[in-house]
């Protein structure tokens, strides 16, 4: 028997196999560019869902992403503004949510003077250190332009910041807010307290948010 023979003919054949393996491995792909077979394709071509919707995977029902925990808000509503609310609609159905007391007049002074007297001036003049080298100083708040400003204005400026003054709704809560607002008051010369909110006022309230997210959602 000739043993060489038989060794060359296993090589031949182990050989065989393998380039048959090769070309199967190399040409089995159904992605152009692909540079052979994909295992486990699922892995890195997994299928686009879209979210909060839901879909089927072995024969389950699953959704593909949860849905928002109630009170959370979307992604630039700034927190005590309802969604649709502009400084002018702020000026009239915003008011104080805080109940006034001297305590509170005293918390709003002392945040005034952290974090306003440097443009406005300890009795809201506009004549702070900041606010006299800015090119336009601070209006007086017991000037025609401030004092009778609505605390909804207020409210949305301090928020949201307007002309020369940026928003400070990183640096002071909802509530901080609206303590300083009764302070701001009472430099503009008016005795401070809690107005009230009517009901109908909250019903009309709810009804322009709903109209405004109304026409966004059409306009999209």
């Amino acid at each position: 028997m000739n043993f060489t023979k038989i060794i060359n003919l296993k090589t031949l054949t182990v050989g065989a196999i393998a380039g048959v393996m090769a070309f199967g491995l190399t040409s089995c792909s159904n992605a152009p560019n692909s540079p052979g077979y994909e295992f486990m394709p699922d892995m890195y071509r997994s299928p686009v869902l879209k979210y909060y919707n839901t879909y089927t995977l072995n024969g389950d029902t699953l959704q593909s992403a949860m849905k928002p925990v109630a009170g959370t808000i979307s992604r630039g509503c700034m927190p005590g503004i309802p969604a649709g609310m502009d400084y002018e609609k702020a000026g009239v159905y915003l008011k104080n949510p805080i109940l006034f007391s001297d305590a509170v007049l005293t918390e709003g002074g002392a945040i005034y003077g952290k974090f306003c007297v440097h443009c406005h001036g300890e009795a809201g003049k506009g004549d702070g250190k900041v606010g006299v080298k800015l090119p336009g100083p601070p209006p007086p708040y017991d000037g025609a332009g401030l004092k009778n400003l609505p605390e909804g204005k207020m409210f949305y400026t301090i928020t949201n910041g307007k002309g020369l003054m940026g928003s400070h709704a990183s640096q002071l809560s909802v509530e901080e807010r609206w303590k300083v607002i009764y302070y701001v008051q009472k430099l503009q010369g008016h005795t401070p307290g809690q107005p009230a909110v009517a009901d109908s006022v909250k019903a009309e309230i709810a009804m322009v948010v709903k109209t405004d997210n109304k026409k966004e959602k059409q306009t999209k």
